[in-house]
């Protein structure tokens, strides 16, 4: 017998767009779609066609502009209003304009809601479900029933949650998916759920379903934290189709994350759910979805994560000098991901010979240099400095321990900072603040065999001394007009010293291919910058191959 290939359904255009603060465009859109088919998911939901102008727009762009290798693109609507004929509703009209082969239907299972939201019968409630979906199929289109609050509406009135489940395939729905909308559900509830329910409606388990049998999926947002636990435990019940959005993207706390499923699927249980081997890119693409929606990816998101696979205690890292797998639950590259060490206090020589390696250092057998990083690593650390997040400066302590000498391009004889704030007639009161502030930055350095004086105006002093130090460096250094800065972030470390408190800065650079980042420590913002600023160029002179004039 044929099996039936799983069903991995991605909503992030839709419901993931859903997310507080997200707002995609219709070029947002069309640029995720073809990374979530090189993902391999089997079915992109693009919108609501009919309903949000910007999706009708989508999908009319989509049929002309977009090639899908392994996914269907699914219109999402709902069923007809009560009390009119499908054919006649303008929104299921839309779905069918919208050209997409799959449409998903989101139709009320909880009675509660029928009766009080959509304020008509549950006969009525059924008529709508089974007219839309009969009319649909009819029309030549593969359609998935969405069974809104269905677990809650299941445990309120179960004959009406199943009535409905039968009323959806027996109109000839390929799958009804069951939605914890509230996303309150446990995985052993789900358990019992899908199982009683499935057993119930004489649905096969997916893993004995052949081609045509009707399908139960799983819809879980993390409300309870669940979400992912949930939508495995409806998998082993006998769900086979699963609906998620990459990076968990979605209202309230998000949906399910669609990636963390795929993997715990393919990598723990054996069970093909991507086309392609898109798994391996799981980081990449993730990464790059995060991107386009202009969203920071989450460091310590499962599998993608940059720290998912970051180790930093030392007794780790004796461990995984001998054997990676000793302290990792899989290899990092089946999604695409890389093992990193994180230098700090907590680090033994085991950590510093691992990430030299990671940075192309090779310290085997160098036991006195070994000993001398890791105590500077600590006495570091003990004044505020970290570099688990800040990998260029430790490659600056470590290369100066190498050779003996700190790297250096330029020699820094002064600089300043001033601030000032023009408040004219306004006086200081709340008017002020209206006032322009201008910074201004002088810097003085010697630098290619010359004594060098350059200003620079900016956003705030940091901003200024940035530009004050490029444009004194850029005709000695060209490369440096290719550095921007792209992360800024500040960190006071005893708060209880109120303004006086010593501060930590991270600087993230770019040169337009890599990204690099840098600390600095210092009694104020000022001076954790500078010193941070200083340690990016040059580390990215350094990496640029630049000699030192």
């Amino acid at each position: 017998m044929t099996a039936t290939p799983f069903h991995v359904y991605d909503t992030t255009l839709r419901d993931g767009a859903q997310q507080e603060g997200m707002n995609l465009s219709v070029a947002d859109k069309l640029a995720i779609a073809p990374l979530l088919d090189e993902l391999g998911v089997g079915f992109i939901e693009g919108g609501w066609p009919g309903a949000i102008p910007k999706d009708t727009e989508f999908f009319r762009r989509a049929a002309k502009e977009l090639r899908l290798e392994n996914a269907l693109l699914a219109a999402f609507g709902s069923t007809r209003k009560a009390g009119t004929r499908a054919w006649d509703d303008p929104q299921v009209r839309a779905l069918l304009d919208s050209e997409a082969p799959v449409v998903t239907l989101v139709s009320k299972f909880d009675v509660r809601h029928v009766e009080r939201a959509l304020r008509t019968t549950p006969d009525e409630g059924l008529a709508m479900i089974t007219d839309t979906v009969a009319f649909l199929v009819g029309e030549g289109r593969r359609v998935v029933v969405d069974a809104e609050h269905f677990f809650d509406g299941y445990r309120f009135d179960a004959a009406y949650a199943r009535a409905a489940a039968e009323a959806a395939f027996a109109a000839g729905a390929e799958v009804v998916t069951l939605c914890d909308t509230n996303g309150g559900m446990l995985p052993h509830w789900v358990t019992d759920v899908v199982t009683g329910v499935r057993e119930s409606l004489g649905v096969p388990h997916g893993r004995d379903a052949a081609p045509g049998d009707p399908l139960l999926g799983m819809h879980a947002h993390n409300d309870s934290g669940c979400a992912v636990a949930n939508t495995l435990a409806a998998v082993a019940a006998g769900a086979w189709h699963v609906q998620g959005t990459v990076n968990g993207y979605g209202e309230r706390t998000g949906n399910v994350d669609l990636v963390t499923v795929v993997a715990n699927l393919e990598l723990k249980h054996g069970l093909r759910t991507l086309a392609g081997g898109g798994l391996e890119e799981a980081t990449r693409i993730a990464h790059a979805v995060a991107e386009i929606t202009n969203i920071s990816p989450y460091a310590r998101q499962p599998y993608v994560g940059a720290s998912a696979f970051a180790h930093k205690a030392g007794l780790h890292a004796s461990a995984i000098k001998v054997d990676p797998d000793l302290y990792q639950h899989i290899d990092p590259t089946a999604v695409g991901n890389d093992m990193r060490m994180l230098v700090s206090d907590m680090a033994g020589r085991a950590s510093i010979e691992l990430k030299g390696r990671e940075l192309g250092y090779d310290l085997s057998g160098q036991g006195e240099l070994l000993t001398r990083v890791t105590t500077r690593v600590k006495d570091a650390e003990a004044q505020g400095y970290t570099f688990d997040a800040a990998d260029a400066s430790f490659e600056l302590l470590l290369r100066e321990e190498l050779t003996g000498t700190r790297q250096s391009y330029f020699r820094v004889e002064s600089w300043r900072t001033i601030v000032e704030t023009v408040v004219g007639n306004a006086g200081h009161d709340a008017a002020s603040r209206d006032a322009d502030a201008v910074a201004e930055a002088t810097v003085k350095l010697h630098a290619g065999g010359e004594r060098v004086v350059a200003t620079g105006e900016g956003n705030g002093p940091v901003n200024a001394l940035d530009q004050a130090l490029r444009s004194a460096l850029t005709r000695v250094y060209p490369q440096i007009g290719k550095f921007e800065l792209i992360d800024f972030k500040v960190r006071i470390l005893d708060a209880q010293q109120g303004t006086d408190a010593t501060t930590r800065v991270l600087v993230e650079t770019t040169d337009g291919q890599h990204s690099w980042s840098t600390v600095g420590v210092g009694p104020n913002v000022i001076e954790a910058a500078w010193e941070s600023l200083i340690d990016a160029y040059v580390y990215g002179l350094l990496h640029a191959g630049v000699e030192a004039h």
